[in-house]
């Protein structure tokens, strides 16, 4: 064995004693090592192997891998521009807390700043997006490395799952590989034994983050009679369930943005159209308001967090917290949560709290009129989406108006039992989301997944449906909402009446792409669906594979759709 493919092969089998179960490999010449070494241990059903041909996309793909399961997925590119290309997710992940490890392969230290092919500074290439980053030396044929590259190995997992005490996330491992790059014949024995531990234990031995909780001391979370609970966006979707558990032993009520898993009965519907009715809300403003992870979606919450009666805190499972708005009056600690449950049991205002639940439920009844009457409109496709998902199911969430219309179209209440939601919330770009998707989907065989994006959200990454014919392909149903343009504009600033003359060309930019040709072009089940009942059945009872659904919308009238539900909502409020 060249010193090369050893290296890769003790890496690769070291990420696997970590627990490592999916890679995904970008074809590459420096990088050839990894590509032996990974195929390998696909053959011998150690992990399962994923190839692709657009490093953007892999590495989208790894990141959804890794968005529910929490488990670290390795992206391998060879060097040069395969690198940037993983730049987005690197920095999806690094802002939305989700464990990778970017495996790069690397021009020795003789060839760098030679003019060498496919040679640029790979050296923290990715800057302050890493949690951590090394480069290993050059392997050589000499003793002492096997025990060095399983260590690094065991450091890199450790820093991607935040262990001991920091936040999860992408690192990024260099590595400078000498030719040959190919397995050859050695008659040489290699001069140290490359086997790992004994009983496939890793090199490092980590501590489960449950192992060790932080010790935790002062008052935890008040019992507040008055407080409204604001559930945004949080790096594991189970997290969710802990705190939206606290509300429920509280009373509290709960606005929740549409991610994660836990149970939704005491969410209120329709997301946070209850906050636009700011008279109802004057009369009953909470008075503290205890936000879990990142609310992005409405500036109605952004409102309530600025407003001078409303003490904020924030709970967060990270060492940061989210506060945009420069209003946070205390930071809890996650374990706050689990020891507060005794202390807030039932210390809701009685009367203020049923005054929310019935807002809430006026509100849901007159809005689903509104929403079911609007067909078809981006609520509500995403209303007849969210609420079809079968029990145990997952759906991705687009960006822009994807997750706006999601957010304001559904019924948290209408939600399948155990419905998992996650989005690429950490940048809320909408590159790498078919991919992404893909990924999650791949990490959930058996059960029903599906994706919602946008047309030019799916167009940005239609490379996500390159998979080749030896790749392991998901389950998984795109519905893509094409009102061929970005309608999410239409619903801000730039979509004002008085500023149409620029408005197509610069903000609308229409394309006219045929997304049937499109997936016919790369063997992808296409169809068409202008009718409410046959969408529910797409999303009720999906087939297998990729499938694509593309429902045809109106990009204009958005606009005056929300102001339809907020005039809605005050009207409902007010009548009560």
């Amino acid at each position: 064995m060249n010193p090369s493919l050893a290296l890769a092969t003790v890496i690769v089998d070291e990420l696997i004693r970590h627990g490592v179960t999916d890679v995904v490999l970008c074809p590459g010449s420096r990088s050839a090592p990894f590509a032996y070494a990974v195929h390998d241990a696909d053959r011998a059903g150690r992990i399962r192997l994923h190839v692709r041909v657009d490093e953007r996309s892999a590495a989208f793909t790894a990141l959804g891998l890794a968005k529910v399961t929490r488990v670290p997925v390795p992206v391998i590119t060879t060097s040069g521009t395969a690198v940037v290309n993983l730049f987005p997710a690197v920095l999806e992940a690094s802002q939305a807390s989700v464990p990778m490890v970017v495996i790069t392969a690397d021009r020795p230290a003789e060839l760098r700043g030679t003019g060498a092919n496919q040679t640029t500074d790979q050296v923290k290439i990715f800057g302050r997006a890493t949690r951590w980053f090394h480069e290993t030396a050059s392997p050589e044929r000499r003793e002492g490395q096997n025990g060095t590259w399983r260590s690094v190995v065991g450091r890199a997992i450790a820093e991607s799952r935040g262990l001991p005490s920091g936040d999860p996330g992408p690192v990024h491992l260099n590595i400078p590989l000498r030719e040959p790059l190919v397995p050859t014949d050695e008659a040489q024995e290699w001069p140290e034994s490359l086997a790992g531990r004994e009983q496939e234990q890793p090199w490092l031995a980590l501590r489960a983050p449950h192992s060790h909780p932080p010790a935790v001391t002062g008052p935890g979370i008040a019992p507040v009679p008055r407080t409204l609970v604001l559930l945004g966006d949080l790096p594991d979707p189970a997290q969710g369930g802990e705190l939206a558990d606290l509300a429920a032993a509280a009373g509290w009520p709960i606005v929740a943005e549409p991610f994660g898993r836990y149970h939704r009965g005491r969410v209120s519907p329709h997301g946070p159209l209850l906050l636009s009715a700011t008279d109802w809300l004057e009369r009953n403003l909470p008075e503290r308001v205890l936000v879990g992870g990142r609310v992005t979606l409405s500036r109605d919450v952004a409102r309530l967090l600025r407003h001078p009666e409303v003490t904020v805190e924030a709970v967060t499972p990270l060492t940061t917290w989210a506060d945009a708005s420069h209003v946070v009056r205390r930071v809890h600690d996650w374990a706050d949560i689990e020891r507060s449950h005794s202390a807030v049991a039932a210390c809701v205002d009685r009367a203020w709290g049923a005054a929310w639940r019935k807002a809430g439920s006026l509100i849901g009844t007159r809005a689903d009129e509104v929403v079911d009457a609007s067909w078809p409109s981006g609520p509500a496709v995403a209303a007849t989406v969210a609420h079809h998902v079968p029990a145990g199911g997952a759906l991705y969430v687009g960006s822009s108006n994807s997750a706006r219309d999601l957010d304001l179209g559904r019924d948290p209440q209408r939600v399948a039992r155990d419905v998992v939601s996650v989005s690429n919330r950490g940048l809320a770009g909408i590159d790498g989301v078919v991919s992404s998707a893909v990924g999650m989907a791949l990490s959930r065989p058996g059960h029903a997944n599906v994706a919602l994006m946008g047309d030019l959200t799916f167009l940005h990454d239609s490379n996500g449906l390159l998979i080749g014919p030896h790749e392991p392909v998901p389950d998984l149903t795109v519905v893509v909402v094409n009102d061929d343009g970005g309608g999410i504009f239409g619903t801000l600033e730039p979509g004002h009446p008085d500023l149409a003359d620029a408005f197509e060309r610069v903000f609308a930019t229409p394309t006219g792409t045929r997304i049937a040709e499109l997936c016919a072009a790369h063997g992808v089940e296409h169809e068409l669906v202008t009718d409410r009942e046959r969408l529910v059945e797409r999303i009720a009872s999906p087939g297998n594979g990729i499938q694509v659904v593309e429902v045809p919308v109106a990009r204009d009238g958005q606009r005056d759709l929300r102001a339809q539900l907020r005039a809605v909502a005050a009207d409902a409020l007010a009548e009560s």
